[in-house]
């Protein structure tokens, strides 16, 4: 079964491939929003994956397959983050989390072609920092890591000298939920081992 994926994130490519998982990558044709709070958190995810593996579907080579969408935010007291589109959020975001937990949410969604069966969920994180100096914050904000990153950092790379604690999947932290991906994907009738190998 064909796997195709709305997402042009290394990362999310980089975990799939470790999977062994076969796909194809379909650039999202989506503008996310800005963001309000007028969902909770995980509704705002699953919609904003939703709308990711939806705006796929106008390629009309696809005729059968699962196209996988997702979509992840950082959520701290009543604020969603997405991602920064200037320094000044990119420092806002982290003055924010400085000291504080946060919650990491990635919304999934899987669509199955030619049925149109549709299947999505979240998943949450929580993510303690330590207590960052502004030196600290503008010294990262000039690798320009933070500025394609929702919540403005990146768990996988400099900015894991900021991380006390991680409670729940550290992967959902990096954008991809392995095991609810796979838990939906399974849900749609694809199997891992039909390939005959892991």
């Amino acid at each position: 079964m064909k796997i195709y994926l709305a997402s042009t994130s290394p990362r999310r490519q980089k975990l799939l491939r470790l999977l062994g998982i076969n796909f194809e990558i379909l650039k999202p044709k989506f503008i996310e929003p800005d963001i309000h709070i007028t969902f909770t958190p995980q509704k705002f995810a699953r919609t904003m994956a939703f709308l990711k593996s939806l705006s796929v579907l106008r390629n009309k080579k696809i005729k059968s397959g699962l196209i996988i969408g997702m979509d992840t935010a950082v959520i701290i007291g009543n604020h969603i983050l997405g991602k920064p589109r200037n320094t000044r959020e990119a420092k806002q975001m982290l003055k924010l989390l400085s000291g504080k937990t946060h919650q990491v949410i990635t919304g999934v969604c899987v669509i199955k072609l030619p049925t149109v069966k549709i299947v999505t969920d979240a998943e949450a994180t929580f993510v303690s920092f330590r207590k960052l100096s502004d030196r600290e914050i503008d010294a990262y904000i000039a690798t320009s890591e933070p500025f394609d990153k929702a919540g403005a950092y990146a768990i996988q790379g400099k900015a894991a000298t900021f991380v006390k604690k991680v409670r729940g999947c550290y992967l959902n932290v990096i954008g991809l939920p392995i095991n609810l991906l796979l838990s939906l994907l399974y849900q749609s009738g694809w199997e891992h081992w039909q390939s005959g190998r892991f």
